[in-house]
């Protein structure tokens, strides 16, 4: 019998899903309930096997835990390398938990082509699993390329009228910022053999190698905007509310709820410890950047008549919070950041679920078709509220243990910014309380509204475990920011220890003119926190 301590349990993890696709092409098309039970009941499993992670983990070390190790490629030196630590692990349980919930909350929405559909969503979450496990970069790159070809063809087939132009778009942006990422990780590949004179894509080796500074700029630049598009941030942002509102209430809630949070992870895994000097050069230009995401996107909320494309760009506005305490660069900030990403997840991931059942009902996202709803479906238009005072951080939910974090570590880093962050909250529960208002009370103006019918068992069964995390954190958040402290504690000591400083031979000409014009060894002086 396998030793607990030898079972791969990531692997299982990560790759669970795809026998649910294997199950499902099983399974006659004509068959739609089979399919979704089968999908359902394994993505649950799938879950049920990821909290044995919650249940095993260390959280008094910074180590990865779960290690597997094993060689894929040798003659490149590619290995399948899986493990988390505190900053992964939140985000692995988010994403199976996450994946239930969208599966079961999408059995009515899509009756067309199911088992494909199904089968895509399955795939997906295999993807973003092993994004969030990998520890080869080869390994992590090619999760990161895997989970884009479902949401590719979830938001292209199962969306709404413009759902091609919303398909190509999120590809086109995607694909780009991954292409320039492969390119930096070749020339970091190199770089590290020069260095060392062994080839390596283990992620962890690049954090102890000591990058002069010129290198870090460049490095940094091409990884920066493959995660900045991903989160996404201003100026990079305008992909997402298309897709949110063309793909179907699965695809926006695994959009919202996981797949930004790639880009936020990207940040914290690689450009702050692989490139530390870089990554404080650039603190300013990410904390104003962030800010004008928190504020605009807010303020874009604030304009929408479609109640989709509202919480979509409000998407822009948290994710802007989530980069403003990372790049804080203090243990508040980094924490208030890594929970308020599994906030989102939930919260907005809730707003889009409320929006689903929304307009299976009526087939209409438009704000002005609804009102008064609180009169035919009180415990509706209760759930909508609460999710909405998760979103704005009331006190006693989840968002508010994010959001106080995060401005705890934006005040410690700038008065500046710390209190230009704190307009985003009053904008937040200005356009999120307008849009209760407008949906759920007043007159019922709307003859079609006053035969709704009120929450189904179904939807009470994937609205009220999203609920029961939302208050457990807001009330209790110490059994999750526990997890991530060894973690955060270790990744800022990593960033001001001294590296091993390498000599590498002197590039070509165009080259060394290209890092003059980086020249910052000055400008990050007196800059370390």
């Amino acid at each position: 019998m396998m030793n607990a301590a030898n079972f791969p349990i990531l692997s299982v993890t990560t790759f669970l899903p795809l026998v649910g696709v294997a199950l499902i092409c099983l399974i006659p098309s004509r068959h739609q309930k089979a399919i979704q039970w089968t999908a359902f009941l394994v993505t649950v499993a799938t879950f049920l096997v990821s909290l044995q992670l919650y249940f095993r983990f260390d959280t008094t070390t910074w180590q990865m835990q779960f290690v597997e190790d094993t060689s894929w490629i040798p003659q490149f030196a590619i290995r399948y390398q899986m493990g988390i630590d505190g900053i992964s692990l939140l985000l692995v349980l988010l994403t199976t938990f996450l994946s239930a919930v969208s599966v079961l909350s999408t059995w009515t929405a899509v009756t067309e082509r199911v088992k494909a559909y199904m089968a895509s969503l399955l795939l997906l979450e295999t993807g973003m699993i092993g994004v969030f496990c990998a520890l080869d970069f080869i390994l992590f790159y090619f999760f990161w390329e895997v989970m884009l070809i479902p949401m590719y063809f979830i938001i292209g087939i199962w969306g709404g009228p413009r759902r091609i132009y919303a398909a190509v778009k999120f590809f086109i942006y995607t694909m780009s910022g991954s292409v320039l990422m492969l390119v930096a990780i070749l020339v970091l590949y190199f770089m590290h053999y020069e260095a060392t004179g062994t080839y390596s894509f283990h992620i962890l080796d690049y954090h102890k190698l000591g990058l002069p500074a010129n290198y870090q700029f460049w490095m940094f630049l091409a990884f920066a905007v493959a995660f900045a598009i991903k989160v996404p941030m201003f100026p990079f942002h305008t992909w997402l509310p298309d897709a949110h509102v063309e793909a179907p209430t699965a695809g926006s809630v695994i959009l919202a709820g996981v797949l930004l949070k790639m880009g936020t992870y990207g940040f914290l895994r690689f450009c702050l410890p692989i490139f530390p000097q870089a990554s404080v050069l650039f603190v300013p230009l990410i904390l104003i950047l962030a800010l004008i995401g928190i504020i605009y996107g807010a303020m874009v909320s604030l304009a929408q008549d479609d109640v989709k494309k509202l919480v979509a760009y409000s998407s822009v506005s948290h994710l802007g919070y989530c980069m403003l305490g990372m790049f804080a660069l203090n243990a508040d900030g980094i924490k208030g950041s890594l929970i308020q990403m599994v906030n989102h997840g939930l919260s907005t991931g809730a707003l889009f679920l409320i929006v689903g059942i929304l307009y299976e009902r009526r087939h209409t996202r438009l704000i002005s078709e609804y009102g008064g709803l609180m009169k035919v479906m009180p415990i509706f238009a209760f759930l909508f509220l609460m999710v909405a005072f998760s979103s704005m951080g009331v006190p006693g939910t989840n968002g508010f243990v994010g959001e106080l974090l995060i401005l705890i570590g934006a005040f410690q880093a700038s008065l500046k910014f710390g209190l230009a962050a704190t307009v985003g909250l009053i904008l937040g529960a200005v356009y999120l309380l307008w849009t209760v208002k407008r949906v759920a009370y007043g007159p019922i103006t709307k003859p079609e509204n006053q035969v709704l019918k009120d929450m189904t068992v179904r939807e009470y069964a994937y609205m009220l475990p999203v609920l029961l995390f939302i208050f457990w954190i807001g009330i209790y958040p110490k059994p999750f920011l526990r997890t991530m402290d060894a973690s955060v504690a270790h990744l800022l000591e990593s960033m001001h220890a001294p590296k091993t400083a390498h000599a590498f031979q002197p590039r070509p000409a165009w080259f060394q003119n290209l890092l003059a014009k980086a020249d910052f060894q000055q400008l990050t002086k007196g800059q370390g926190r």
